[in-house]
C-alpha cells in the first residue's frame, strides 16, 4: 500500500472510528504532510524502511528549522499514533516510534507589563468618585502584593495590619502567609477606607475589604472586568488578566534584586520550580539591558 493511502486510511480511522473533531484531524493531516515531504527528500517510498534514525533525523530538521518545542512535541504524538495504527492493522511489523521520546513541553512565559504600563494602569481609575478610589486601591494592592484574584476578593478587614505594613492571606491549600505591603498601596487603602467603603456599606456590615455597589464582597469576574476596562483606558495593547499583575509583581522585584526564595514565599508557591519561570523573564530583561548598554554587544 502506498504511503498516501496509508495516511488517508489513518485519517479516516480518526474520523469514523475515534470520532475526532475536524480541526484535530486537520492538524494530523498537516503533520503527516510534512513528514511525507521529508520522506520524499530522503527518497523513502516504503514506510517499512522508516527506522528510528529516520524519525530522529526528521525531528532534528524540525527543531533546526525553528519549530517551537510544543510543535515538535505534537509532531511526535502524531507520528506515534500513526505508526501504532499501522502496526495494529498489520501494515508494519516494527514500530519505529517505539523508542522515540518527545521533547519536554516548554512552559510558556507569562505575559508581563512594563513598569510604565503598570503605572498607566494604576492611574487609569477616575479617583474623583467612590468607585474609582476603590478600584485604584484594588490595583495598587494587587501590584504591591502579588495576591491571586481569589485571595484579593476574600481579603478581610481583620487581615489588614497596615500600621506594621503587612497583610495576611489564606492561599492555596489553606496556607496562610504574611505579605509586606508598600506605603503607596497603604495610602490608597486608607483613602478607600475613609472615603468609599463607608458609602458602599450603607450602614451594613461586611468582613470583606473590597465591596461592590450593594455592600457585598466583589467576585473574581468583576475584578477581571474592571481590569479589562482599565487596560483599555490606559491604552495597553497586551492581553491582561488579574494574574498579569501578579506576574508583573514577581518579575519586577526579581529584576530589582529580590532573592528567588523570597519571591516564592511572597507568592505562596509550595515548589520553587513554579517560581523559577520568572527568572527566565528577568534573564531576558538583563540580556536586553546588556545589549543596549554594552558598546560591543
Amino acid at each position: 500500500m502506498k504511503t498516501d493511502e496509508q495516511i488517508e486510511d489513518f485519517l479516516h480511522d480518526l474520523r469514523i472510528e475515534r470520532g475526532l473533531a475536524a480541526n484535530t484531524i486537520s492538524s494530523y493531516r498537516l503533520d503527516l504532510k510534512e513528514f511525507r515531504q521529508f520522506l520524499d527528500q530522503q527518497h523513502i517510498t516504503d514506510l517499512a524502511k522508516v527506522d528510528q534514525l529516520t524519525i530522529l533525523n526528521f525531528l532534528k530538521q524540525q527543531q533546526t528549522s525553528g519549530k517551537a518545542r510544543n510543535s515538535v512535541t505534537r509532531m511526535v504524538s502524531t507520528l506515534r499514533h500513526f505508526f501504532q495504527y499501522l502496526v495494529e492493522n498489520d501494515q508494519l511489523t516494527v514500530d519505529p516510534m517505539a523508542e522515540v521520546k518527545a521533547p519536554k513541553k516548554g512552559r510558556p512565559l507569562p505575559q508581563v507589563l512594563t513598569v510604565a504600563e503598570v503605572e498607566a494602569l494604576l492611574a487609569a481609575p477616575d479617583t474623583s468618585n467612590k468607585y474609582g478610589i476603590r478600584d485604584r486601591a484594588i490595583l495598587e494592592v494587587m501590584y504591591a502584593t502579588g495576591l491571586r484574584v481569589s485571595e484579593l476578593v476574600h481579603l478581610k478587614m481583620g487581615e489588614l495590619h497596615l500600621e506594621m505594613g503587612l497583610i495576611q492571606t489564606l492561599g492555596k491549600g489553606n496556607k496562610e502567609r504574611i505579605i509586606p505591603i508598600g506605603d503607596v498601596a497603604i495610602d490608597w487603602i486608607n483613602r478607600y477606607l475613609n472615603q468609599s467603603r463607608p458609602v458602599l456599606l450603607k450602614q451594613r456590615t461586611s468582613p470583606y475589604l473590597f465591596l461592590n455597589a450593594h455592600g457585598s464582597g466583589l467576585s473574581r469576574q468583576s475584578i477581571w472586568q474592571k481590569i479589562q476596562h482599565y487596560v483599555s483606558v490606559a491604552g495597553i495593547r497586551k492581553h491582561v488578566t488579574p494574574h498579569t499583575l501578579r506576574h508583573s509583581f514577581a518579575t519586577h522585584i526579581l529584576e530589582n534584586g529580590a532573592d528567588l526564595r523570597i519571591v516564592q514565599e511572597l507568592l505562596g508557591h509550595s515548589d520553587i520550580s513554579t517560581t523559577q519561570i520568572y527568572t527566565h523573564i528577568s534573564k531576558k530583561h538583563l540580556t536586553e539591558v546588556y545589549r543596549k548598554a554594552h558598546p560591543r554587544a
